[in-house]
């Protein structure tokens, strides 16, 4: 068994092109990863920010002194066209048709409406698709500052004190006080996104050595004069076996050791405070537990892409196998994505769902260990059965020889 790992792992070693998507890839996916999310969004929300907005206002005689913070306002344009709009659905056509950016309905003078005692009803129509919009805080921001201007002076002329006006607006002042610290809430977030990134490039670590191990060894025909030696089939597949995990081992190594490097690297030259206290947190050990779930999750694909490749007539026909199974690892992911999915006795026992609410958690720095004890059996009981499994397939002649 070890000659034959020892024979798989030296030409393993011999291929660059694998060696580059096992050890070289990792290292660079975080960083530009990172660098992508960061540019990205940084650039999508100062474009947002600095977007100036063309906008109309009906019946601007009952806010005039709100349309001319507007119109005063750095993210706003007065429309200069010969259109005229006078409703909500004339508005509403408009920014579809591109008219416009939004649309401003002043339906009442809120002082008159206030000696009536009634609300004055101001709408803002535009479109709310976008990810990153700041029309809609801007513009009631502005008529925020208004209504409470207006507020205050209706009070003071009736008497009230401005000490006691705010009691007398608001009662009863809720506030939430939460148990959960900044990793917790953050952890909640951005520990979903670890194994992401993680468990596909394991998977990606056991296919690359599998194929060339399996479909490979039939293609060059090399196979039939492995079968020849005086190995025992079952050696013959934990050598291969021993060589896949290996690879993919080393893989999650990198790609652990690669995001600790560049966690710290991003904390220290990024100036997002809550990040940076959530990631400063994560020590040492919780890389190593990370690292501790990866074990079991590698040998699985290692037994799964290796019995695979096994059955497979080529490499290409190999190749076509692991695309659609690269997919399907994606799904119990998604999985632990799910509202209200926790880390349970249950969860526990799902393949790779299980692994990924272990990191999250890890992350937020609320793992139970007993549920890591159950994750990493449940595991390596499924890795067992499989590896068993491959050992059934390549014992039989009608596979090995398709």
């Amino acid at each position: 068994m070890f000659e034959v790992f020892k024979k798989e792992l030296l030409e393993l070693v011999r291929d660059k092109k694998t060696l580059f998507f096992v050890l070289a890839l990792p290292m660079l996916v975080f960083p530009v990863i990172m660098a992508l999310v960061v540019f990205m969004s940084s650039q999508a929300t100062l474009d947002a920010q600095q977007k100036v907005h063309t906008y109309y206002i009906v019946n601007e005689h009952h806010g005039e002194n709100y349309a001319e913070r507007v119109f005063y306002h750095k993210s706003f344009k007065k429309y200069d066209g010969d259109q005229r709009f006078s409703s909500v659905e004339e508005l509403k056509q408009a920014v579809r048709n591109g008219t416009i950016d939004v649309g401003i309905y002043l339906d009442s003078d809120p002082k008159k409406a206030l000696i009536e005692g009634k609300q004055a009803n101001w709408q803002m129509v535009f479109n709310d698709a976008q990810s990153i919009n700041f029309i809609y805080e801007r513009l009631r921001s502005l008529a925020h500052e208004l209504s409470d201007n207006l507020r205050e002076q209706t009070l003071t002329a009736l008497g009230v004190e401005k000490e006691k006006q705010k009691a007398i607006v608001q009662p009863i002042l809720v506030s939430k006080v939460d148990t959960a610290d900044k990793r917790e809430n953050m952890g909640e977030k951005l520990g979903a996104l670890i194994p992401y990134l993680l468990i596909p490039l394991v998977l990606m670590g056991a296919s690359y050595p599998a194929i060339d191990l399996g479909a490979g060894e039939k293609e060059r025909g090399t196979l039939e004069t492995l079968l020849l030696t005086p190995v025992t089939r079952t050696q013959l597949v934990l050598g291969k076996f021993l060589t896949v995990l290996l690879s993919s081992l080393a893989c999650a190594t990198v790609t652990v050791l690669s995001m600790a490097l560049w966690v710290s690297v991003a904390i220290s030259f990024v100036r997002l405070d809550t990040v940076t206290s959530v990631f400063s947190t994560v020590t040492g050990t919780d890389f190593l537990l990370i690292f501790a779930l990866l074990v079991p999750i590698a040998a699985i694909f290692s037994s799964l892409v290796l019995a695979i490749s096994i059955y497979a007539r080529t490499f290409k026909e190999a190749q076509n196998y692991m695309a659609p199974l690269s997919m399907g690892v994606f799904l119990p992911i998604v999985v632990s994505l799910m509202p209200n999915m926790e880390l349970t006795a249950k969860t526990a026992v799902i393949p790779v769902t299980n692994v990924a609410l272990a990191i999250k958690e890890i992350v937020k720095g609320t793992v139970d260990y007993g549920l890591l004890s159950m994750i990493v059996i449940a595991s390596i009981a499924l890795a067992v059965v499989l590896l068993a499994f491959c050992v059934h397939w390549f014992s039989k002649e009608e596979v090995l020889f398709r």
